[in-house]
């Protein structure tokens, strides 16, 4: 009986995540890690890409698991796929920031379809104030802890979102000591390295049509 409400519940919460996304959803999977396997939905229309699942396993292959009790930060969320993935990796805690309504939505729903509603929190609101917020927050509370990984996807087209994100996290006060800022972009439109100094480019791997820049706090 407790096994068929469990299964109640999840199909309930996948449901939910489908009509959050609209009728015509499209399904990723997790990849690995505790929830390995489970369907998370896209958000509907053409305003978000998703992650392609080969990129995302490419991604986490470099990254390998995260430091334990790590916090994430995905920047432009979409879906939420890689902070979602992070989770399932063993992070500790995830903060999922799209500006866009639609994509919020889904991305709770997905947060509510895998069940961890407790380490992931959804900010509808723009990335550059989120971070301005996230900033002010680490400044005035020692509570506040850095992010591990901090994932940068905007749309292809507007790479100098990318970098002004990068400049705003290259203060440092965001980033754990060993932080990774991994930024997925168009492989023509490298977004150019931070103007000033907490982070510097590790490498760029490419895959099709999309590339990724893995950025590593300096240690100079």
């Amino acid at each position: 009986m407790l096994r068929r409400r469990i299964g109640a519940t999840l199909g309930w919460h996948t449901a939910a995540a489908e009509r959050a996304a609209g009728s015509r959803a499209d399904h990723m999977r997790i990849i690995a890690g505790e929830l390995g396997g489970r369907r998370i939905v896209a958000p509907p229309g053409d305003g978000t890409r998703p992650t392609s699942e080969r990129v995302r396993e490419a991604l986490f292959g470099i990254l390998g698991d995260p430091p334990p009790g790590a916090r994430v930060l995905d920047l432009f969320a979409g879906s939420g796929a890689l902070a979602l993935e992070a989770l399932s990796r063993g992070a500790g805690s995830a903060v999922l920031v799209d500006a866009s309504r639609a994509a919020a939505r889904v991305a709770r729903a997905n947060i509510l379809t895998l069940g961890v509603q407790d380490r992931a929190q959804v900010w509808t609101m723009p990335a550059l104030r989120a971070l301005r917020r996230l900033e002010a927050t680490a400044q005035t509370s020692a509570d506040a802890a850095p992010f591990s990984w901090v994932f940068i996807d905007p749309p292809y087209r507007e790479v100098d979102l990318a970098a002004r994100a990068l400049d705003a996290l290259a203060g440092g006060a965001l980033l754990a000591p060993a932080g990774v800022v991994a930024v997925e972009h168009d492989r023509r439109r490298e977004p150019p390295a931070p103007a000033r100094g907490a982070v510097e480019k590790a490498t760029v791997r490419r895959y099709g049509d999309t590339a990724i820049s893995i950025y590593r706090v300096s240690n100079r």
